[in-house]
């Protein structure tokens, strides 16, 4: 992306936000009997797009150095030079106000301070301290990542019926188990990188064999949570059986990868991971829409009994 355009979206990180915004958008649709009110869809989509572009933005703002040392983003703008200091603050800071603007006065109070909250803990706790200060900074400012699946459902909700909370966090919680498996494999790929950039990484800190264990340890552990949306009623046997050949297929990865046929399964096992995210959440809006009979509770929200 040469034109300057280009360059302010380079340094949003536009496919790690489209992954965001999709997680959020699966959760407006699961939260509505329906289509969900195009206020919610089209607003709440756009201010938490602009969050998390923003979280970005600063993210890279302030990882700038180690973003010098570092061969995965020696691209990025404010590396290369094309947008400065000065420039990227202000986008960042026009996106983050516009999008509290935006889901405040267009969607409602609720979805805009859960926002927030995932733009200070992403931008803030997590890029200058947690990424810095431990090896589990992944597992613990995971959290940041995880809640745009909540956003989305408390902009068609307002998190108003007894199960919009249980349902919300139920989301995140996939995502959040998610996460180290899924950044852990291309820590291990990266690891000199990291090593280079002094972040305490767990393959550069505790070593690969170790970081594989814990990436087996996780993959366990989310495909023990991805059936929890099938046992609290949340979804179906479409579901159920969606979520278990995409876990079976992320255990032979993780399984794999104790001992790789090659140092770049790691990336593969990285790639899948991302179509895992993509194919889970879209058999949770599949069963929601063609299998789970559909009855309104509180005004939105989708209960599956049976």
């Amino acid at each position: 992306m040469t034109t300057l355009a280009g360059q302010y979206l380079a340094a949003t990180k536009p496919r790690i936000v489209a992954l965001l915004v999709f997680t959020a958008l699966i959760g407006m649709f699961l939260a509505a009997p329906g289509l969900p009110p195009w206020r919610a869809l089209v607003f709440g989509t756009l201010g938490i797009w602009m969050a998390s572009s923003s979280a970005a933005a600063l993210n890279q703002l302030i990882d700038q150095r180690i973003d010098r040392v570092m061969a995965r983003t020696a691209h990025r703008p404010l590396v290369t030079g094309t947008l400065t200091t000065r420039q990227v603050l202000g986008f960042a800071l026009v996106l983050g106000v516009a999008s509290m603007v935006i889901l405040a006065l267009l969607v409602n109070w609720l979805t805009a301070l859960l926002t927030f909250i995932g733009l200070i803990g992403y931008a803030v706790i997590y890029t200058a301290f947690l990424k810095r200060a431990t090896p589990q900074n992944i597992v613990i400012g995971g959290l940041a990542g995880a809640i745009p699946p909540l956003l989305g459902w408390a902009a068609v909700t307002g998190m108003q019926a007894p199960t919009d909370w249980a349902y919300g966090l139920l989301l995140v919680l996939i995502v959040f188990a998610w996460t180290p498996p899924h950044f852990w494999a291309l820590a291990i790929f990266r690891r000199e990188d990291y090593r280079r950039a002094c972040i305490p990484m767990l393959p550069v800190v505790y070593g690969v064999e170790y970081t594989r264990w814990h990436v087996l340890f996780y993959t366990i552990l989310l495909v023990l949570v991805s059936l929890l949306p099938y046992l609290t009623g949340m979804s179906g046997l479409l579901y159920l059986g969606g979520a278990g050949v995409l876990g079976i297929a992320y255990l032979y990865y993780a399984i794999r990868l104790m001992r790789p046929p090659d140092e770049r399964f790691a990336m593969s096992a990285f790639g899948y991971s991302i179509v895992y995210l993509i194919a889970l959440f879209a058999f949770l809006l599949l069963d929601h829409w063609l299998a789970s009979p559909m009855v309104h509770v509180g005004g939105y929200v989708l209960e599956r009994i049976g």
